[in-house]
C-alpha cells in the first residue's frame, strides 16, 4: 500500500514565496489570485513571503506548505539550502526554483537535487499558472515506491 498525501482542508494550497525581491512576492500573489478564479473558485491559493532563507527555514518548521516558490539566490544562501530543510519534513511541498538567468544548466541540477522545476523570470503568467498547478497536482499524489508496487504484483 502506498503511502497517500494529505489532502489541504476547506480547498487552501498554501505556497511559500522566497525571494528577497518585493516584486517576485507580487507577481506570484497575482497569478496565483488569476489561477484561483481561472481553475476552481472554491480553491484558495494562500502565500506567505519571506526574503530571507532564516526566515524561510523558521517557516517550512513551523507550517505545512504544499508549494514552495523560491529565487535561485537567497545571499545568505540558495535555493538549495530550502530543499535541503524541505526534504526532510514528513510531507515534503513541491519546489519550484525561479531565476532571472534560468538556463538548461539550473534546470537539470535543480530537478537532478529534487526541485520539481524551474521558473524564468519575469514571471510569465501562463507559464507559472501551469507550473504551480502541476507542483500542486503532483504534491497531492501518493508517494511512490516502485518496490511495492513491483512486489505486490509479482
Amino acid at each position: 500500500m502506498h503511502p497517500s498525501r494529505k489532502v489541504t482542508t476547506n480547498g487552501v494550497v498554501s505556497v511559500l514565496s522566497i525571494s528577497p525581491i518585493e516584486e517576485d512576492h507580487c507577481a506570484v500573489q497575482d497569478i496565483l489570485r488569476h489561477l484561483q478564479s481561472a481553475l476552481d473558485p472554491s480553491r484558495t491559493f494562500t502565500v506567505q513571503c519571506c526574503p530571507t532563507l532564516a526566515a524561510a527555514l523558521a517557516a517550512l518548521s513551523k507550517s505545512q506548505f504544499e508549494v514552495v516558490v523560491c529565487e535561485q539566490d537567497l545571499q545568505p544562501g540558495s535555493w538549495r539550502d530550502v530543499l535541503e530543510q524541505a526534504v526532510v519534513l514528513p510531507d515534503p511541498p513541491s519546489l519550484i526554483v525561479t531565476s532571472r538567468l534560468a538556463d538548461e544548466r539550473l534546470w537539470a541540477e535543480a530537478l537532478h537535487l529534487g526541485a520539481y522545476d524551474v521558473l524564468a523570470k519575469p514571471f510569465d503568467c501562463t507559464e507559472t499558472m501551469r507550473v504551480v498547478e502541476a507542483a500542486w497536482q503532483a504534491w497531492r499524489r501518493p508517494v511512490n515506491d516502485f518496490r511495492c508496487s513491483w512486489n505486490a504484483t509479482n
